[in-house]
Order: structure tokens, then sequence, then C-alpha cells
């Protein structure tokens, strides 16, 4: 556990620690919300089985826990001189946006409910000042949106260690078998000449050179690969940014046997070697 990067987010109820520990999970990390701070040395003493594959480890404390405030000098204190790094992420948005999220989800503080909003945001802040100060940043939430904070974390995470790649699904599929339901990006080729009127190119499938030519050396295919490709290459950055984990690109035509094969393996060649996590998946070919 050492070795592995320690994140302890906490701040003010309705801050924005949900989304922030979510960006954490997408980037990597082990994450745990509202964790006891007085188990987190033990916690760090335990073995994580895929700890090859973990970035570190982030964990949302707060006043949700009553004994918070009264333990956490104490146990941070022992973690560092255990030799582990941590660092702590305080949020905190100005009172009127606070109250306008709780109105929003219509969530009670966990202060109390015998109190005013106000009241609560209030005493809140104040008991936090202590942890505030001691925080390593701050993060101002309040001109935030949720896609923009999650874009500050993962940016945070990104630097302290190196993050899990977005994923990008490759996926041909037919029409008259429904659109795939986890696409994000769809296109329709049914606009390319169809092999499957074609004899002796009927009963074979995209994956057959002979169908592979047909329908990658037509020139509308060709002017169209190019444009597409333009298109992604500006988008798959922009997602990346955007904190995005998974990515399916979705690519339709009749039966998903024949055009959208072909087209869906150019892509895969296109970004395998520039795209992080790369996969090829044929949903129709065989039916």
């Amino acid at each position: 556990m050492k070795n592995l990067k320690i994140f302890i987010i906490t701040g003010l109820s309705g801050s924005g620690k949900s989304t922030a520990i979510a960006a954490f999970e997408d980037a990597g990390f082990y994450c745990v919300d509202n964790m006891p701070v007085a188990l987190l040395p033990k916690f760090l003493k335990l073995p994580i089985k895929s700890s090859n594959e973990v970035n570190g480890l982030a964990f949302v404390m707060d006043l949700r826990e009553k004994e918070f405030l009264s333990k956490y000098r104490a146990v941070f204190d022992s973690i560092k001189q255990s030799g582990c790094s941590f660092e702590i992420l305080f949020l905190e948005a100005d009172e009127d946006i606070l109250l306008q999220r709780f109105s929003q989800t219509r969530r009670h503080h966990p202060l109390s409910r015998a109190k005013t909003l106000v009241e609560n945001i209030r005493i809140e802040k104040k008991r936090l000042n202590d942890l505030k100060d001691a925080a390593d940043r701050i993060i101002d939430t309040s001109r935030f949106n949720v896609h923009e904070l999650k874009a500050t974390i993962l940016d945070i995470a990104l630097k302290s260690k190196k993050s899990s790649p977005m994923n990008v699904y490759i996926l041909s599929f037919g029409y008259k078998y429904g659109i795939p339901s986890d696409a994000d990006l769809i296109i329709d080729v049914r606009f390319i000449t169809n092999p499957f009127f074609k004899p002796e190119l009927k009963n074979l499938n995209g994956e057959n050179e002979k169908v592979r030519n047909f329908v990658l050396k037509n020139r509308t295919t060709k002017t169209f690969m190019k444009k597409y490709f333009d298109l992604l290459d500006y988008l798959i950055p922009l997602y990346e940014k955007e904190g995005k984990a998974y990515l399916t690109i979705a690519v339709g035509c009749t039966g998903g046997r024949h055009r959208s094969v072909p087209i869906a393996r150019t892509i895969f060649e296109h970004f395998k070697n520039t795209a992080g996590q790369i996969n090829l998946l044929h949903r129709d070919m065989t039916r």
C-alpha cells in the first residue's frame, strides 16, 4: 500500500464528493465512500488482490461519521509516520449553491433534522475550518457542473498516477436485430453498395477478403472513411478529456453481416495503436 497514492476526499455536504470519488474510480483507483477514519490504518494493511492494476486509493470521509473530527488528526499522523503518502482534497461551495443543490436532490443534511438547512450548512462549515486549513487542495465547486468537476478530479488523478485509459468498443451490428442499447456513437453504412446482392458474395461475411475488398474499394466508402476518421480523431480525445471510461462506436448495416463488418474492422485498425484499450465485436455477423 505504501507505493500507492492515497487521496482523502472531504469537505462540505453537497460540494460534490460523490462526483469526485466516481472520477477517481474511473481513473482506476480503489475507492471507499464514507470510510470510518479509525479503520483507515487497518484497511491500508490489507492486501488488495489486484493491487498491480490499482492506480491508487481514494476515501471519502466527512461529518456523516460522528467521530471523524475527533479522530482524524491522530489517524492521519500515524499514516504519515508509517511512510504512506496521502493528499487531502477539501471540497466546498458557496452557501447559495449548496442550498440549491440540496433543493434539487431533496436530500437531508447529515448533521441534524432539528435545525434548518442554512443552520446546518453554517455549523458544518465552522466545524470543518481546521480540516480545511490542513488540506493539500481546496476545490471550490460553486461554478462547476458535474462534468467540469469530474474533469478537474480526473486531472488530479492523472497527474498523481497514470490512470486507466478509456475503453473503446467498435461494434458492428444489423439494424434488423435492433440498435445496440449501449452505443454512444452510431453510424449507418447502409448507403454503401450491398455485397448481399452479389451471388458470389452473398453467403460470405465481412471478414472475407472478397467482401472486404468489395466494400472498402468502393469510391463512396473511401470518401466516407476519410471524413469519418476526421470526426473520430477529433472526438475521441475530447471524450477522454471529459473522463469517459467507456466509448462504444456502433456501425450498422441491414443484417450486420456484410458492410458493417469491414467498416468496423477498419475503424479498429485505425485506432488500435493510438487509442488506449480498443476492442472489436461483430454482434450479428454469424446470424
